[in-house]
């Protein structure tokens, strides 16, 4: 059967603030969603508290609201007991980083085939304005009117030290390259953070201004693709390069640079050193985009149930009562 986009939305009202980032992600998980095929009935979103979090309530496919920062405790459990299901993880910065943290990285060191995509809007928009644990050093806020004295997480950092094979990062009003990176997660075998950096109109709005203006996107932003060569820029005339141990944005055709010079992006490259990197790009480097990292390794839920199939066929299947008379009993007159 061929699906569309229509076919993943429920006949619920979506309560977003008119302008919010968050419309744009949910428009693009329904469209990748019809791309890949996947059918609505073998489809779990999870999520756990925040405004992104609401999402779970506007897909025609299974669902279930968490509890704050437990999301990915419950689809972990979800996608153990049924494999067959595509499992969503919908969080934000707050609900994934924060009280989240522990279950965040521990699901990507097991590597359970979840998709994770994570709102990031450096805010607590839902609770009305407080830091977050993306917000900047010194960022003001209602939980910090003299700025915060914090340095921020940063996901792919997270991601890449907890062993991450997939991690990608797109902007919301860049539609279809976001529609691009979310079937490419879920096409991913194990866990995928795809980080979409989200404007909240009302608590924290702009803040992604620098990067996303339209005007100057193409100039501060990079769309990596694996294996073709790092290029941007408005006449795609700059590239990255390797300059000793540090990457550098140059002008192809100035200063001896040619082509020939710019590196290949190679997304499937198991060391995570080039990756990072690239990750952590800003100021004078353009800040990365489109998936960054995406390598195979054994998930946790196919190695649960290969574990399960291999223990039944040396140990014959027995009935409850068997198993609970099977030890040592004693009979008392």
């Amino acid at each position: 059967m061929i699906y569309e986009a229509k076919d993943y939305k429920s006949d619920q009202s979506v309560r977003w603030c008119p302008g919010c980032g968050d419309h744009a992600v949910l428009n693009c998980l329904h469209k990748a969603m019809a791309e890949i095929g996947v059918e609505p009935h073998n489809m779990a979103v999870i999520s756990g508290i925040g405004c992104s979090s609401r999402l779970p309530y506007y897909m025609s496919s299974y669902g279930f609201h968490t509890i704050h920062g437990r999301s990915l405790a419950i689809a972990t459990g979800v996608k153990t007991a049924n494999p067959n299901l595509s499992v969503w993880t919908i969080t934000g910065d707050g609900d994934c980083l924060a009280i989240g943290g522990n279950h965040f990285i521990h699901a990507l060191r097991r590597n359970v085939d979840l998709n994770i995509v994570l709102f990031n809007n450096e805010i607590y928009g839902l609770t009305k304005g407080q830091y977050s644990p993306t917000s900047e050093r010194g960022f003001v806020s209602k939980s910090s009117p003299y700025g915060t004295v914090e340095d921020p997480f940063v996901p792919a950092e997270l991601t890449f030290g907890a062993r991450g094979t997939f991690f990608a990062r797109a902007i919301d009003i860049d539609l279809s390259n976001l529609t691009d990176i979310l079937a490419a997660s879920a096409r991913h075998k194990g866990t995928s953070v795809t980080e979409v950096l989200v404007n909240c109109v009302i608590f924290n709005d702009g803040t992604y201004s620098a990067i996303s203006n339209k005007e100057f996107r193409a100039d501060r932003t990079i769309l990596l693709k694996h294996g073709e060569k790092m290029v941007f820029g408005k006449e795609s005339n700059r590239g990255i390069v390797l300059d000793g141990l540090k990457l550098k944005a140059v002008t192809i055709g100035q200063d001896g640079y040619t082509l020939d010079d710019v590196l290949v992006h190679d997304a499937h490259e198991r060391d995570v050193t080039l990756h990072n990197m690239l990750a952590m790009m800003g100021g004078d480097l353009p800040v990365a985009l489109g998936v960054i990292r995406d390598v195979e390794a054994p998930t946790y839920d196919e190695s649960v149930q290969n574990q399960i199939k291999e223990v039944q066929a040396k140990k014959p299947q027995r009935t409850l009562q068997e198993i609970l008379l099977g030890g040592e009993t004693w009979e008392i007159k």
